[in-house]
């Protein structure tokens, strides 16, 4: 009977409610201000609780000692009460560091110019590539070409994060073998994948496509050394060589002369910057062999899938035009055009992201702040893409009609390849390169099942992965301890 009566509260015999352990005002000065004072430059400028948790958490503060000391539960409930209670601000240090994310516009752009200009290799030379088309209805030597071509992305995507791993770290020595063994394993690799993928190709065209793997590993390892005006000083005898070759004839010797002697100049040239730089003592960092090969996979997937979504975007130039060459189709000249105000419009997004920091008193306002920042960067980046796509299908012989579809798929496209670029400079690769993955497996797949035509496809799988991309970009980016 006993235990099912029910008594009032404040009745005789019940327990009182323990009330939070509080420091009395007559017991002296609340711990929590005194904490506040001596955190008070960090507390601060700190955005989010979630920075003063951790560094509570690292000073070894345990939640028994919290609740004890400070009578709070634990470490993100004393975080948010010195969040309370300290004003926001952000003093600027006497000596601020340079931003780190400053570039120059014209060397961006100088890069985009050296992505674009191995294109011309393909005027040189369509006579190896001549020929009825193949089984694909695809002009001959394509699909050598692109199965090399695409190989030579993946693999070159890796080697390059892996040599820019070790110039992270400060081993520059251990970046340059890394080069130097991968750049003609790569090239070995690529040529023997063109050769299993020839078919009934001519084997001029497989040579061709041997010399493109030379030239993708050769390239890759002067860029990574930053060797871009050597890169362009080597390509300019083969550019100059096409451009009068697009209006008048060249003989074939002069044609495979200047092919082979670019080819020839770049490989000299990264094996000259990538070789052993004396025999001194080593500098100091990670002993060889501490960063995994396996972290570079996401890198190689990322590039796999994204230049298999550029070949799809130039496909459709191929099949609505007339016998262009797949890789040297409009939509794929622009979208290699614009990787160079892509490059400076990161950098220009992660400045912003660290102006903001120092600038912002809330999440909030920092989450505004990045956003206006990448609309800005990413509107800029698309009407460059535009333009770039607009005047290279006026240029270009035998060009297919701009439609609006057409356009909406490249600019689509553009929107996967630039936040891909975005978030892999954050180190969130996993994520861009899992959207693209899928999205280069659902195009393959409603092509090779004749879902639609190949603008309307383009446009449906660049718009899921456009979509799915930017919110990827909102849900990470937007915090502030991504930038720091």
């Amino acid at each position: 009977m006993s235990g099912s009566l029910r008594m009032p509260p404040g009745a005789p015999g019940t327990l009182p409610v323990i009330p939070r352990q509080r420091t009395p005002r007559w017991a002296g000065p609340d711990p929590v201000d005194e904490l506040a004072e001596r955190l008070d430059g960090f507390v601060a400028a700190a955005v989010h609780p979630d920075e003063i948790a951790a560094l509570l958490e690292s000073d070894g503060l345990s939640d028994d000692q919290i609740r004890e000391r400070y009578g709070v539960k634990n470490s993100f409930a004393l975080a948010e009460e010195l969040y309370e209670r300290v004003a926001r601000r952000y003093p600027e240090p006497e000596n601020s560091a340079p931003d780190p994310w400053r570039t120059s516009l014209l060397s961006c752009l100088l890069r985009g110019v050296v992505f674009a200009l191995p294109g011309f290799g393909y005027v040189l030379g369509a006579p190896l590539l001549a020929g009825p088309p193949d089984d694909h209805g695809l002009p001959a030597g394509t699909v050598p070409l692109l199965a090399a071509a695409l190989f030579g992305w993946a693999w070159n995507q890796g080697l390059a994060h892996r040599a820019y791993t070790w110039l992270g770290l400060g081993d520059r020595a251990a970046a340059r073998r890394s080069l130097l063994l991968g750049g003609p394993a790569g090239a070995l690799l690529g040529a023997l994948v063109a050769l299993l993928a020839a078919g009934t190709a001519a084997p001029a065209a497989v040579a061709f496509a041997a010399g493109q793997s030379c030239y993708l590993g050769a390239a890759t390892a002067l860029l990574v050394l930053g060797r871009e005006r050597a890169l362009l000083a080597a390509l300019l005898p083969m550019t100059a060589g096409a451009v009068l070759a697009l209006v008048r004839p060249v003989p074939d010797a002069a044609r495979l002369t200047l092919l082979l002697g670019s080819a020839a100049a770049v490989a000299v040239l990264a094996v000259r910057a990538a070789a052993p730089r004396g025999s001194g003592t080593p500098a100091a960092g990670p002993a060889p062999g501490t960063v995994p090969l396996t972290a570079s996979l996401p890198y190689a997937l990322f590039g796999l899938s994204t230049g298999v979504l550029v070949v799809y975007a130039a496909l459709g130039d191929v099949l609505a035009g007339d016998g262009l060459s797949a890789v040297a189709a409009p939509a794929a000249v622009a979208l290699t055009l614009s990787m160079g105000p892509a490059e400076w419009l990161l950098h220009r997004f992660r400045s912003r992201g660290l102006a903001g920091l120092r600038a912002c008193s809330t999440p909030r306002a920092f989450r505004r702040t990045t956003a206006r920042a990448l609309v800005a960067c990413l509107g800029a980046y698309l009407a460059a893409l535009l333009a770039l796509d607009l005047v290279t299908a006026a240029l270009w012989p035998h060009a297919p009609a701009v439609s609006g579809l057409r356009l909406a798929g490249l600019l689509l496209l553009g929107v996967v390849m630039w936040t891909g670029l975005l978030l892999q400079s954050f180190g969130a690769v996993a994520g861009a390169a899992l959207i693209c993955v899928l999205a280069a497996l659902a195009h393959t797949l409603a092509l090779v099942t004749h879902t639609g035509g190949p603008h309307t496809v383009g446009a449906a799988v660049y718009g899921a992965a456009a979509l799915a991309q930017s919110a990827l970009v909102c849900v990470l980016l937007g915090r502030a301890t991504a930038h720091r």
